[in-house]
């Protein structure tokens, strides 16, 4: 007879091994990095929502990792869930002194460039940004879901959530529009190593564009987003607040991260928030 709780035991599924932490803490925790602490919990809601109760206490540098998030968030609240250790659910804490505030909305811009970068070369598979904060992969000629990336401002800094779908087989995601690493082709699906490959490269980036005080330009985050961004070239709805909808080419990313939209009118509009629609997708359908 199988346990009732056989669905939440750490070695329940032979495919996806736990997390090694002591590894982790080998390989990411050493003097002069960025990172000061690691911990890995095996449930809970949300990473974000309990780094952010604890950032203060654990000062800049600290990351929590999830085997399983039960109420994992993205954008506009949409729900993020997966099965148990079927992926990296992640937040770390950022305390980017000496770098003004009106610069901190790129971080999850520059979390998704560390996080496309990172898993290039950990995971060995093509992925693309879709603005703001949406990582893309390529299954059968189309592109998909993989992750996504939350910011959060924190006391006197901000908490980063990072979600991505490794192992997800077809019949476990949540949407039919979702996708995993596995499903895109990746070489490699060992959390381990992803995860050390994402933080490492979220180490790096951060550190160039906080030398800049933030100079998206001076630092080349700008530059490397923009050559990633899928959302560029394509015509898309931005569904901004109050109901509204705008419609038009992509044409650029701006100094201040913001979309900037080619409208019919012939205007230049520049977006900070909303829910963007690709209207022609690669395979030419929406996305």
């Amino acid at each position: 007879m199988t346990p009732p709780d056989a669905s939440h035991n750490r070695w329940s599924d032979l495919d996806r091994p736990p997390l090694d932490v002591p590894a982790l803490r080998r390989g990411l925790l050493r003097p002069g990095s960025l990172w000061t602490s690691l911990d890995v919990v095996g449930t809970t809601g949300s990473t974000n929502s309990d780094l952010v109760a604890r950032a203060d206490a654990l000062g800049e540098g600290a990351v929590l990792v999830a085997e399983e998030q039960t109420a994992g968030r993205g954008r506009l609240d949409r729900a993020w869930s997966a099965p148990p250790r079927s992926g990296l659910f992640f937040s770390v804490h950022l305390v980017p002194d000496g770098v003004p505030a009106e610069r901190w909305g790129w971080l999850p811009l520059l979390a998704g460039v560390a996080t496309a970068t990172g898993l290039a070369r950990a995971a060995g598979v093509d992925t693309a940004l879709k603005w703001p904060n949406d990582l893309l992969v390529t299954v059968d000629g189309v592109e998909r879901k993989a992750g996504g990336m939350l910011a959060e401002r924190a006391g006197d800094g901000v908490v980063v959530g990072i979600g991505i779908n490794v192992s997800l087989r077809e019949d476990e995601l949540p949407v039919p529009t979702a996708a995993s690493l596995a499903l895109a082709g990746a070489v490699s699906t060992d959390r381990l190593t992803l995860l050390r490959g994402v933080l490492r490269s979220l180490e790096h980036w951060y550190g160039k564009w906080r030398d800049a005080a933030g100079d998206a330009t001076a630092s080349g985050l700008q530059e490397a987003y923009t050559a990633g961004c899928a959302t560029l070239g394509r015509r898309v709805r931005a569904e901004l607040p109050g109901d509204r909808a705008l419609v038009g080419e992509a044409v650029a990313i701006d100094g201040d991260g913001r979309l900037v939209l080619s409208t019919d009118d012939g205007l230049r509009a520049p977006i900070s928030a909303g829910d963007i629609v690709h209207l022609r997708g690669a395979a030419g359908g929406l996305s």
